[in-house]
């Protein structure tokens, strides 16, 4: 739960810096929940497939992120987050060029990042075999491929600038993975954001730093403000 709101937190914050509250707003790789936890306006969710009843706010089409179903320039704003690492590494590419496509303003790509964030993720796998507990679906899917590094956003099309933000930083993440092992834990965590959410956001923005376990790019038009 508190995972969520470590990568969710800082895009948000983004778009309300960037984009109007009722900007056309596209998230690739959603699930049934994605933004619509931390983002009040409605917005479009794309999966390949969604496990629940998508969110009130969000409206939910059924796609592969390397195919969008979009007209060029359709969206304000594009939101990948934790995505690009469920993707096999040969389809990376075309899902970061879609993105870029059906955008007009900002896209914002958050993955875990580099060879030292997989290593986290391998101590965990590690820890629920050790527990003799099945790892979740995302954290099995997270050992089929290499992450991707920073490499994946180096070649931007013209009129496209990039800036790099750490999210989480190693030691800090895998502290809050193992914890969040716990369910009295992450109902503790739950009920925290609901009561303080800005008092836990002030706190979190206190561990995005270097080394992360996550980068957030940051892409935009040479024309609009970015965010620094």
């Amino acid at each position: 739960m508190l995972n969520r709101a470590c990568r969710f937190f800082p895009i948000v914050r983004i778009l309300k810096e960037t984009v109007p509250a009722d900007a056309r707003v596209l998230e690739v790789g959603s699930g049934s929940i994605g933004l619509g936890e931390y983002w009040k306006g409605s917005f479009t969710g794309c999966d390949i497939s969604f496990s629940s009843r998508p969110v009130s706010n969000m409206v939910a089409i059924r796609c592969a992120g390397e195919h969008l179903p979009f007209r060029d320039q359709s969206f304000d704003a594009v939101v990948v987050s934790d995505v690009m690492e469920h993707v096999p590494p040969p389809l990376r590419r075309a899902l970061l060029s879609e993105a870029l496509r059906v955008c007009r303003r900002i896209v914002v790509i958050g993955y875990p990042c580099g060879p030292a964030a997989f290593g986290i993720d391998e101590e965990l796998y590690s820890a629920y075999g050790d527990k003799k507990r099945t790892p979740p679906l995302w954290l099995q899917e997270h050992m089929l491929h290499p992450f991707p590094d920073e490499d994946l956003i180096t070649q931007l099309p013209n009129g496209w600038r990039k800036v790099v933000i750490p999210n989480e930083t190693l030691r800090f993440h895998a502290w809050l993975s193992k914890m969040e092992m716990s369910r009295t834990l992450n109902y503790s965590f739950r009920f925290l954001l609901r009561v303080v959410p800005g008092v836990i956001d002030r706190i979190l923005q206190h561990v995005n730093q270097e080394p992360s376990y996550r980068k957030i790019f940051v892409l935009t038009q040479e024309e609009q403000r970015h965010y620094a």
